[in-house]
């Protein structure tokens, strides 16, 4: 059995340019429509690691008219998916089991989520439910990070 899953080849197998970026990208807001709300972009994916750009349009702005939280956290939760989808083998599943979130300063233009492992867990010694967590770091254009979360999943064998 490969330890692909099929998230990964569908991007392993897509141009590594702007238009396999939106086709992936596409795709992914298709089975998880809600994540379509900040209109995100995957712009990097591997196993331990997803990258989701994101713009600020009137469709994200809370009442002053920076990112909303709750957008960001969307936006979080898909780097965190994605991240998700391309690391855990088919012979696991995952699903989100909590989310702590920072808000550290407002977000004043498009951002930028980064879902990164310290390091690959041994999956094959996962025999039992086991929390995994995901750091995602949101900064804007400029690099300040502006949101930070840490999100839980469970992940059990298949």
């Amino acid at each position: 059995m490969s330890t692909v899953t099929p998230t990964y080849r569908a991007w392993q197998r897509l141009p590594h340019n702007a238009l396999g970026s939106a086709l992936f990208s596409l795709g992914m807001c298709v089975r998880v429509p809600y994540f379509a709300t900040v209109l995100p972009r995957v712009t990097e994916l591997e196993p331990g690691r997803c990258e989701i750009r994101a713009p600020k349009w009137w469709g994200v702005h809370n009442h002053i008219g920076t990112f909303h939280a709750i957008a960001a956290c969307n936006l979080a939760e898909a780097a965190m998916g994605m991240l998700a989808e391309a690391t855990v083998p088919p012979t696991h599943r995952w699903i989100p089991k909590a989310m702590h979130t920072r808000y550290l300063t407002k977000a004043t233009t498009g951002l930028r989520a980064v879902a990164e492992l310290p390091e690959i867990p041994d999956f094959a010694a996962i025999t039992e439910g086991t929390d995994l967590v995901v750091p995602v770091a949101i900064r804007d254009k400029a690099g300040t990070e502006v949101v930070h979360a840490d999100i839980t999943i469970w992940v059990t064998p298949t």
